[in-house]
């Protein structure tokens, strides 16, 4: 009673929604600030022994403390870069659809080609990466952002055809450069391996709060320059996150060991070396699987949501905030969640492992859900079912963004992280050209059965890692010595 009073309450300073949105989106905001306010509490171990030891590392000789605020400073450095073309990234992403709708153009082709796009360079940009330079990659990135909105202005469907070329290769640079720059930056300047965990945590917390920011942000700009503003407003952004790149030193991936530093060298031993490692594939394969399971979902949402008749109708920007609160909220719980399986069921060094296939199996189960609801329209609590197991497989997601960035930087060599990262978009593009098939041709429910047997394979290949006699550690040491 408590609190139905306090949600009608509330609900009087918001828009005129439908009540069950209104419930949701406050729900899940309350849920936000519990999570914000427990895992304010939450200091990580290594942080609680440098309050009381002064140890000095091997590699710079300064005192524990110190080394943590060199490794804040950077991790903040990074941080707001990534903050800012992600935020540009979200308001292109939300109003895409609508503005080549304004245009009556080809929507469906606009799409494919980027997808299409995205596969035929996937398997040699990686090896550009890390030969041109990942700084220099993500200063390529920038521009090509530039330049692809700048084209959205136009209505001349070449122009925009051309625009998603150009768009399925500067995805592949943003989920490639960041990252490879991030992760070789972080181990040159001596922090330890397990501390990138937080960054990839923060970045999915992140994540989920520029989407939602991007939502309101977007809409604003939309109402007063049009559907073409949230693309002015990202030009002006990816300017602001192309002078923040610039100050950052500059890595490569080069083995000091290798002679041979060609193009075609980079890329024949990223293939190599991704193919002759199972534990290089198998990460690739399950992130493969639950990525392609993801973006199958996004496309999925809305139509499963309209066809089940919501009274009062669908406002789509009131749960796509709820959902983004249930990812931010999954960003938050992954370095305590991790930490109690490092703690109470496995050692330190497979907790990312079981950790991971502990989110994938979740989200399996969530999906399974509305794929059995769907199947059985007599189920009473359907509509609400539907609901909650979306705002799961939501905190899923962010939950293993952070666990899968993780694993990434566990298993790939820092001399191939560029090259190895853009062949694992290889099955990932697969992946979801096929979901967004069957989104298609298939009934919901089946397309349901689908995504959740996606995680559940996701999982499954996952756990193969818990149950290998050779210690986490020494095989991760070993598969970076290889390169």
């Amino acid at each position: 009673m408590v609190l139905q009073t306090v949600l009608e309450r509330a609900k009087t300073f918001l828009p005129d929604w439908p009540d069950w949105a209104l419930d949701v989106l406050l729900i899940m905001t309350g849920c936000l600030f519990i999570t914000m306010v427990l895992t304010h509490f939450y200091t990580p171990e290594d942080e609680k022994s440098s309050t009381t030891t002064s140890t000095t590392t091997k590699q710079n000789g300064d005192t524990r403390a110190n080394l943590h605020k060199e490794f804040d400073a950077f991790r903040h450095k990074y941080i707001a870069v990534y903050l800012v073309i992600m935020l540009a990234d979200w308001m292109q992403g939300t109003h895409m659809y609508t503005l080549y709708l304004s245009y009556n153009v080809n929507v469906s082709a606009l799409f494919l080609t980027g997808f299409l796009s995205g596969a035929l360079f996937a398997p040699f940009l990686g090896s550009f990466v890390d030969k041109f330079g990942r700084k220099n990659s993500c200063i390529v990135y920038c521009v090509l952002e530039i330049i692809i909105n700048t084209l959205e202005h136009s209505q001349d469907f070449g122009v925009l055809l051309f625009g998603r070329v150009l768009g399925g290769i500067s995805t592949n640079l943003l989920f490639s450069a960041f990252e490879s720059w991030m992760a070789t930056e972080h181990r040159k300047r001596g922090f330890p391996e397990d501390w990138m965990s937080r960054t990839y945590s923060e970045a999915s917390i992140g994540n989920g709060a520029m989407a939602i920011l991007a939502g309101i942000v977007s809409q604003m700009l939309e109402d007063r320059l049009g559907h073409i503003g949230p693309f002015q407003g990202a030009i002006a952004l990816t300017v602001l996150a192309l002078l923040m790149v610039l100050p950052w030193e500059e890595n490569y991936g080069e083995n000091k060991e290798d002679k041979d530093h060609s193009l075609y060298h980079q890329f024949s031993e990223g293939w190599g070396t991704t193919l002759s490692n199972s534990h290089i594939w198998r990460i690739g394969m399950t992130q493969a699987l639950s990525e392609g399971a993801m973006y199958t979902f996004v496309f999925m949402w809305v139509p499963t949501m309209l066809s089940m008749d919501p009274p009062g109708g669908l406002p789509t920007g009131c749960v796509f905030s709820a959902m983004m609160m249930a990812i931010t909220i999954g960003g938050m719980i992954y370095p305590p969640v991790q930490s109690f399986f490092s703690t109470y069921l496995v050692s330190k060094e497979k907790a990312p492992e079981l950790c991971a296939s502990f989110v994938y199996l979740a989200a399996a189960v969530s999906m399974a859900v509305p794929a059995f609801c769907l199947s059985h329209k007599a189920f009473e609590a359907t509509f609400v079912s539907v609901i909650v197991s979306f705002m799961v497989v939501e905190c899923c997601v962010g939950l293993f963004m952070p666990v899968a960035g993780t694993l990434r930087s566990k298993y790939v060599p820092d001399a191939l992280q560029g090259a190895i990262l853009n062949i694992f978009r290889l099955p990932l593009n697969a992946v979801v050209v096929s979901g967004t098939y069957a989104t298609d041709v298939l009934e919901a429910s089946l397309v349901f059965k689908l995504v959740s047997g996606c995680f559940l394979a996701a999982a499954l290949l996952q756990s193969t890692f818990l149950f290998e006699s050779k210690p986490a550690a020494e095989v991760a040491t070993s598969t970076k010595k290889k390169d």
